[in-house]
């Protein structure tokens, strides 16, 4: 009999969700229930507390922790008698993960998944952690210990944990209310800002603090926008050798193209080996930015390759992207992505195997755990001259060898996929594809962006709610702040990036649904749920961009373009006014509110208004120069001049040419028809 046609000896309520992760757990012999009203009601019924268990399908220490305790039929047994189990997937529900990290860090000064919460029959926390081991070890308490000391706490001392469950749930109110004050928005501002950020740059390694370290992308494209308008010596420093040592490092997939999530070290060596959607897309935009920027081609080839990685490892056929690849195969972390010496000789001509060693840094003894991780630690020129080759002739080498790697390399078994596609993350990706293809003169990416737009629109939007996730043909879980802010800004990037100015249309009747049913009308800013969604403890807002950015950043973005390019008022007000908000935060903690600093400094230091209108001639060239220069700040949309918005009324192609209209600080200059005589 085979493996796939044996009975599980346990099936529990997760067999009948389309999270991966979820189900991941559907044969474990803990009784676990989804999030939903049957739990709570049999809590209640059974007079138990409730145990939730938040993490998602790449986390590896979620798969660790399943295997050493959820797996175990003992601790299984505990859980069964005296609690009512919960699993949630963070990426489905951002809202819990949001309410519930925030009290574990509250209770234990730290955060991460696997996430452990103990909860009364309301959902109010009263303890937490994260990952607890089988036995006590590192200064943790074991699993099973925690569960019965809890349990005896609900029977025989519950009127504290009521107690203390009460508190909790003040305090976590309080956490999630700004309180920093607010400042107008001024170069002085943004300067402060900028120059705490670049005073925690790892001067030797890139990158901000110690280790664990990560990308810290949105705290570079505000550093980056920082230096295009100031010339700041140290923003400019801050994103080149941080970028340039990430792309060196084992963290960049060296191989196939794309990063991981971060490194477990300071110098970018090891990654936790998942590879997250949203991680390559704010990436991509980056090193797509410092290009234009910098003109550094090393940065252009980390954007091909990693844009390439995505169409090809993470893009569904119908347009869409996947939500991860796991960091484990075989059951080992890292085992698709890392080489012995010996697999690394015999993929290879013998010829070129010295060569190949120097580049990729590999040797007998391995450069981590008896194994390769492939990174760069030499300069090319160094490796050309000790090997006795031009640089011409290294870099063909390099790249015919590149390539026998990763065809072999393809063979071995691969990393899951979490093929749930999240409407959040794709509106992340959509615009650092939109963007890239834009910039380098790649249409097929800006089609690819078009493409998975066009598909949630068509299938995640409906009734004018716009959902969360798909899996398995089924759309589930209406949208959070974050899944409308960034397909907001999605769509408005396509309206200026594709030509096709239905997404603006499109933009502004999701912006109005976003006003409606997300802003605080009375304290501002946008809370994560919905008027109308579920109600939980708390109706929190998700102010910080973490890993991701946060949907109130991308939403404040986003009105502030499209109050631009509509003439909308509410739209550009609602923008001032989630900038003043968290201008105090800005001020004093930069490296948590990226994407917001990013839409402050280009509030403050505006661009230019660009409209291009199309005649009779080709408008290739105006294209062309529109969009090899880094321009934050700039919107741009191209039209006929018959089109009902504010930024094209009353202008028309001069003599039927394809023209330019340029305005700035509410001044427009002269029409353009010869893009030779525009200078900027």
């Amino acid at each position: 009999m085979s493996e796939s046609e044996i009975t599980p000896k346990f099936t529990n309520r997760l067999i009948h969700e389309t999270s991966p992760y979820l189900k991941q757990h559907a044969h474990n012999p803990v009784n676990w229930f989804p999030w939903g009203t049957e739990a709570f009601d049999l809590a209640r019924e059974e007079n138990k507390p409730i145990f939730l268990s938040i993490g998602y399908s790449a986390c590896h220490w979620c798969h660790v922790m399943e295997r050493e305790s959820f797996e175990d039929e003992l601790v299984a047994s505990i859980l069964n008698s005296n609690f009512i189990s919960i699993k949630v997937d963070r990426e489905e529900r951002p809202d819990l993960d949001g309410i519930y990290m925030t009290a574990v860090q509250m209770m234990t000064g730290h955060g991460g998944w696997p996430m452990s919460v103990w909860l009364d029959q309301d959902g109010r926390p009263f303890y937490g952690g994260t990952y607890f081991p089988p036995t006590d070890r590192h200064q943790l308490p074991a699993f099973k210990k925690v569960l019965l000391a809890l349990s005896d706490m609900w029977r025989n001392r519950h009127s504290e944990l009521m107690t203390s469950a009460t508190g909790l749930t003040s305090e976590i109110e309080k956490a999630v209310t700004v309180s920093s004050g607010k400042f107008s928005l001024t170069g002085s501002l943004i300067n402060e800002a900028a120059k705490k950020l670049s005073a925690r740059l790892d001067s030797v390694h890139g990158g901000f603090g110690h280790a664990p370290k990560f990308p810290s992308s949105m705290s570079l494209q505000f550093l980056l926008r920082h230096f295009h308008f100031t010339s700041d010596a140290d923003s400019a420093k801050s994103v080149t050798l941080s970028l340039d040592k990430m792309a060196a490092g084992g963290i960049y997939d060296q191989l196939g193209g794309g990063f991981s999530r971060y490194s477990v070290d300071a110098e970018w060596h090891v990654p936790h080996f998942e590879k997250m959607l949203y991680d390559n897309a704010l990436l991509i935009r980056i090193y797509t930015e410092a290009w234009l920027k910098f003109g550094n081609e090393s940065y252009k080839t980390i954007v091909t390759e990693s844009a390439d990685f995505v169409l090809r490892e993470m893009t569904q056929p119908d347009g869409g992207f996947y939500s991860t690849l796991d960091a484990d195969s075989e059951g080992i972390e890292g085992k698709f992505y890392c080489w012995t010496f010996e697999e690394f000789k015999s993929s290879l001509p013998v010829s070129d195997l010295e060569v190949m060693c120097a580049w990729f840094d590999v040797s007998e003894a391995g450069n981590w755990e008896h194994t390769n991780v492939l990174r760069r630690v030499k300069p090319a020129e160094q490796i050309a001259s000790e090997h006795g080759l031009s640089l011409a002739e290294l870099l063909m080498k390099v790249e015919r060898n590149r390539q026998i790697l990763f065809s072999d390399r393809e063979k071995r078994i691969r990393p899951a996929r979490d093929e749930k596609i999240l409407t959040s993350w794709n509106g992340l990706m959509i615009s650092a594809l939109a963007f890239a293809g834009f910039s380098l003169g790649r249409p097929d990416l800006t089609r690819e962006a078009e493409k998975a737009a066009e598909w949630i629109w068509q299938t995640q939007f409906r009734d004018q709610v716009l959902y969360r996730v798909y899996k398995d043909g089924k759309s589930r879980i209406t949208g959070f702040s974050d899944d409308y802010g960034h397909y907001l800004l999605a769509i408005i990037e396509l309206g200026m990036y594709s030509e096709h100015l239905i997404w603006l249309e499109r933009a502004k009747n999701l912006a109005d649904i976003l006003i409606q049913k997300f802003r605080d009308e009375s304290d501002g800013g946008f809370f994560i749920t919905a008027s109308d969604s579920e109600k939980l403890i708390i109706r929190n807002k998700d102010f910080f961009d973490n890993a991701e950015p946060s949907g109130h950043s991308s939403i404040i973005w986003a009105m502030q373009i499209l109050g631009r390019l509509t003439g909308n008022k509410d739209y550009s007000e609602t923008a001032l006014m989630g900038q003043e908000l968290l201008s105090g935060q800005v001020k004093s903690q930069p490296g948590g509110f990226g994407w917001m600093a990013c839409s402050m400094i280009e509030s403050v230091y505006q661009g230019k208004e660009l409209v291009l209108l199309k005649g009779i001639d080709s408008s290739d060239l105006w294209i062309k120069k529109v969009s090899s220069v880094f321009r934050p700040g700039t919107i741009f949309i191209t039209g006929t001049g018959s089109e009902d918005f504010a930024i094209i009324s009353g202008k028309q192609p001069i003599g039927g040419k394809t023209t330019l209209y340029s305005c700035e600080n509410y001044t427009c200059e002269s029409p353009l028809t010869d893009p030779e005589k525009w200078t900027e």
